[in-house]
């Protein structure tokens, strides 16, 4: 029996690639269009609604990001279906090392205490979720990801650029690969517990370890280059991106990887794209 999954947000990078994964798994895609119907008769019908609504650069997160929540836990239990939430690392706080689903919450930063009472109203719904928690997303289609707009932006043209120090160990996750996981996550959704919190490994590497991989990509040498805060800094009274965003630099300085402990254990048929086509997939031709 084909399964049905309801996308919201199917414009914007995790929306289009949970379209493509489920569809590539046999499943019927529907994708929320909120102009025509609200979320919980949008969802009739639908075995699992995938969350990637996100208010664009930051903006207004403490006001709409709470109410998304409201909306999908609503639809969820309307219709019975599973919620997928793209989990972070803002809830964290600062963390050098690994992160694993144990890891406490201690959130340093507005966002991260937002992104903890989300994850906290999904768990207190009794809604089943699979919160798939990632690193920075590393998009082949270049939507929107910090990964494509500042890290590698002008990498073939012998330029990347670090958040922080270059030497730092920071977690990423391939889209495609997030994407591919989730649906197997949803596939097995009743083996499940009510509400898990999983963390999705990726890559982990550093600035130096991208420009030398940029190097040997396109046969010469590669300039490092640290993004200019002070830009962030002398723009955040009437920018309102360049507030939220600098609230997040300490992330640039904090090297974690992220615990493929769990996933492994629940999808131990689950085949990573190598790190290396990964990268080469995501840098701008």
């Amino acid at each position: 029996m084909t399964q049905t999954v309801l996308i919201l947000g199917g414009r914007g990078k995790i929306g289009k690639h949970a379209a493509k994964a489920f569809k590539d798994a046999g499943w019927t895609v529907r994708l929320y269009d909120r102009a025509k119907k609200n979320m919980s008769e949008a969802a009739q019908g639908a075995d699992v609604i995938v969350n990637g609504m996100n208010p664009a650069n930051y903006h207004n997160w403490a006001g709409i990001i709470p109410q998304i929540t409201r909306d999908v836990i609503a639809a969820a239990k309307a219709s019975g279906a599973t919620v997928i939430v793209p989990g972070n690392i803002y809830n964290f706080g600062i963390v050098n090392g690994m992160i694993d689903a144990d890891t406490p919450h201690r959130p340093c930063s507005k966002k991260g205490q937002i992104r903890v009472d989300m994850e906290a109203a999904y768990r207190a719904s009794g809604v089943r979720t699979i919160n798939l928690r990632a690193g920075n997303f590393m998009d082949p289609d270049r939507n929107g990801d910090v990964f494509s707009m500042l890290l590698t932006k002008n990498a073939r043209k012998g330029s990347v650029t670090t958040l922080g120090d270059p030497q730092t160990m920071q977690a990423y996750a391939y889209l495609p690969d997030w994407a591919r996981a989730a649906v197997m996550l949803s596939e097995r959704r009743d083996t499940l517990a009510r509400f898990e919190d999983i963390p999705f490994a990726g890559y982990a590497f550093t600035g130096e370890d991208l420009r030398d991989f940029v190097a040997r990509e396109i046969g010469r040498n590669v300039s490092l280059k640290r993004f200019p805060w002070w830009v962030m800094t002398l723009a955040s009274p009437f920018w309102e991106l360049a507030r939220e965003f600098k609230e997040m630099r300490y992330l640039g300085d904090m090297s974690h990887s992220l615990s493929d402990a769990k996933l492994t254990r629940l999808l131990p048929d689950f085949i990573p794209t190598d790190q290396a086509t990964a990268l080469r997939a995501c840098l701008e031709t």
